[in-house]
């Protein structure tokens, strides 16, 4: 695995109408600049209905990860090889994102579960009154002590569970993006188990305690992020970049807020990019979209290269659209 540095931007591009009018006057200098200076390596075709986003799965491609469109990266069971939190064995792991379904006449929509606001304290609370159910089908639950708004899961059930990413769910219809796991029994267990926390949490004193502080109810969890690593690949010289201020954006639909957020990256890791291929470092850049990822890499450029990019215009984002 290459040890030069490796910016992935999730969320670089959408189709969506509101992005792009902000893009018709977006101007990026230091990503002109730097892919000029770059060639077109590779390029992830895929659907928006793939349960595994463009970026994610670019990020597992460069952590030598199991890769599909399909969510089955295992997610959680190699943040614990990260932090050192196990060893190489064979068992399955599994995010758990306590968040709030709204539920209407046609939609059951997951709200961004960053609202919940959800504290180290509050999470912990929550969890111990849900791991009681969890254990009944064998799940044991732990606080991701990174994350107050995640936690992780161990169980039999997750192996061979395909499970959509939350950037897939948020603001969206959840019945579209069910887990689905080979093991039929399975996906009735784990679909059983997210009925049942509804049923549980919609009357409990915590969230009548959470209404009187004017936050918002958690009445059921998303899976994600699921499986066995029985082999973890080895832990990379330099881990990608992937910064998140487009992805906050996109998933508000705040388009003008993404626009900005383009610009402080565009004048931050953007421009330190540039100037490490600038002085003859080598480089990757990966572009990713709802549906496409493009990587581009910095490679040396003969006579014949450079004054080709001389007469040549280097593609912009405007330019890239279609293809993210």
């Amino acid at each position: 695995m290459s040890d030069a540095p490796h910016l992935l931007i999730p969320f670089a591009g959408s189709p969506s109408e509101g992005c792009q009018q902000v893009l018709r006057e977006l101007s990026l200098p230091h990503l002109d600049r730097l892919l000029s200076r770059m060639s077109l390596a590779s390029t992830d075709t895929g659907e928006e209905t793939d349960f595994t986003p463009p970026h994610e799965r670019a990020l597992a491609t460069a952590l030598g990860l199991p890769v599909s469109h399909g969510g089955i990266t295992p997610w959680a069971a190699w943040r614990l090889v990260e932090v050192g939190a196990r060893g190489s064995d064979a068992t399955a792991w599994a995010y758990i994102t306590p968040c709030q379904w709204h539920v209407s006449t046609d939609h059951v929509t997951m709200v961004d579960p960053s609202l919940l606001r959800l504290t180290a304290d509050s999470s912990h609370e929550f969890l111990s009154i849900l791991a009681p159910w969890f254990a009944e089908d064998g799940i044991e639950l732990y606080m991701d002590e990174n994350d107050p708004a995640r936690w992780i899961a161990r169980g039999d059930v997750f192996e061979g569970v395909a499970t959509a990413s939350l950037d897939r769910v948020v603001q969206r219809d959840v019945r579209a993006w069910m887990p689905l796991a080979e093991n039929a029994e399975h996906t009735r267990r784990i679909h059983r188990l997210q009925t049942e926390m509804q049923m549980l949490l919609y009357t409990h004193p915590i969230n009548d305690a959470r209404a009187e502080a004017n936050l918002p109810p958690v009445n059921t969890f998303w899976l994600h992020g699921a499986g066995r690593l029985p082999s973890p690949p080895p832990l990379p010289g330099v881990k990608p970049q992937v910064p998140t201020t487009l992805r906050d954006a996109a998933l508000r639909e705040d388009w003008r807020g993404w626009a900005d957020a383009w610009r402080a990256l565009d004048a931050g890791a953007v421009a330190d990019l540039e100037k490490h291929v600038a002085a003859g470092g080598k480089a990757t850049l990966t572009l990713c979209g709802e549906h496409n990822a493009q990587q581009w890499q910095s490679v040396p450029a003969g006579f014949g290269q450079r004054l080709k990019r001389l007469f040549s215009r280097a593609p912009r984002l405007q330019d890239l659209q279609k293809q993210l």
